[in-house]
């Protein structure tokens, strides 16, 4: 009886064993962990949003200077939409002026230019300098943190609530990693010229107040530029609460990669975190581009004429042209997207009326089954509903062409 229940135990203890060997290969299955110290981290591809490596990427903690990035992209967008100029005068408030922390000693009533506001921010980290930015902006500070969380929403950072506009130390001023990453790409996207202040490593300013002129040097708090090779930015932040965070950006052979590491407890770790997630992403990253993304082999019966055309319904015509972005591109992650790329077309909408723009389909890109992105179709014309006359002219092309 003893053997018989040894036996049993033994048995019953290698099935066990059996089970977790095979529940951790596949835990572990394609799977990197990198040394890495620093609590919340991520690595993303910057020109496809793609995330090539996370560590707790969605906790919300405490950003400190790296907010200013959302300070930067709300002034950029002023720029490039024509509302306010590089050369226009930002006048210091008090307010601004009596902000601590990281500052370029702005005085109340001081006068510089949006240009140099930028730079202050991008190089110095300037609390002083964000604070008059927001103002100048926003009519207020507390008006522009509104605008601030607005855009943070618009970009889908649901882990990010602002209370400032430069990071210094506020109960529920927070942001994930995952959302610092979201924000550093769309500067990056729509505002590429953020890298030329980011990038700045030594400059100046001339403080003009009643006392007269005088010049004040700006060194950029970013030594990883120095660091590592193809660092362009983007920002870093430290309060001793938060710990030493940054959001890292680099390019190298045409890939430009965004790493964030937050709440690391030197600022060489973070360093080295960013480094170890940078290095990682270079060493695995395989540009992938297709220049014909409606290439005439995407089979579906409503695409006609070499990929160029679309079949529509019920239309007062019976096809329309298409048109997609000229090119394709992501990157392919080493051993864990091996295989070959396929892509195939689905139709979003081909039944009339459709408006010039309208998205009609989808070329999707696929390995092994597995989606690595896809493109809009649009429309290149206008097709209206078909209409008695419609069917009329139908009827009649028909008939002629039977007899």
């Amino acid at each position: 009886m003893k053997k018989r229940l040894l036996l049993i135990t033994f048995c019953f203890a290698f099935i066990i064993a059996l089970l977790n060997v095979e529940v951790n290969a596949k835990e572990n299955d394609n799977d990197v962990t990198l040394d890495i110290e620093s609590p919340s981290v991520i690595l993303m591809e910057a020109g496809s949003g793609k995330v090539l490596y996370e560590k707790d990427a969605d906790t919300p903690r405490r950003p400190a200077s790296v907010t200013k990035l959302m300070t930067m992209l709300l002034a950029f967008e002023k720029i490039d939409s024509g509302q306010i100029k590089p050369d226009d005068m930002v006048t210091v408030s008090e307010h601004a002026a009596s902000m601590g922390g990281s500052q370029v000693y702005l005085e109340s009533g001081e006068q510089q230019t949006v240009n140099d506001i930028l730079k202050c921010m991008a190089v110095s980290s300037a609390n002083d300098a964000s604070v008059a930015m927001a103002e100048y902006i926003g009519g207020s500070e507390p008006d522009f943190v509104n605008m601030m969380n607005d855009k943070a929403a618009e970009l889908g950072m649901t882990a990010t609530h602002f209370e400032n506009a430069c990071g210094l130390e506020a109960e529920g001023h927070m942001m994930s990693a995952r959302d610092i990453a979201i924000l550093s790409r769309e500067l990056l996207r729509a505002h590429p010229d953020i890298t030329k202040y980011s990038s700045i490593w030594m400059d100046s300013i001339t403080h003009h107040t009643a006392r007269g002129d005088s010049e004040f040097g700006l060194a950029n708090t970013n030594k990883f530029l120095k660091k590592y090779e193809g660092a362009n930015g983007l920002k870093t932040g430290y309060t001793s609460v938060a710990g030493f965070s940054m959001s890292a950006t680099a390019v190298r052979k045409g890939i430009t990669l965004i790493a964030v590491v937050m709440g690391s407890s030197t600022k060489d770790i973070r360093y080295k975190d960013a480094a170890t997630l940078l290095d990682y992403g270079f060493n695995n990253c395989i540009p992938y581009t297709d220049d014909n993304v409606l290439s005439a082999d995407l089979s579906d019966k409503n695409i006609i004429d070499n990929g160029q055309r679309l079949i529509i319904e019920k239309g007062s015509k019976d096809s329309i042209g298409i048109s997609a972005q000229k090119s394709f591109k992501t990157v392919l992650l080493g051993t864990k997207e091996q295989g070959e790329i396929e892509k195939r077309i689905v139709i979003v909408n081909n039944a009339a009326p459709i408006k010039n723009g309208d998205v009609v389909a989808k070329v999707i890109y696929e390995i092994n089954g597995n989606e690595i992105g896809s493109v809009d179709i649009h429309a290149a014309e206008t097709v209206d509903a078909m209409k008695y006359k419609n069917i009329l002219q139908k009827l009649i092309k028909t008939y002629i062409n039977i007899y």
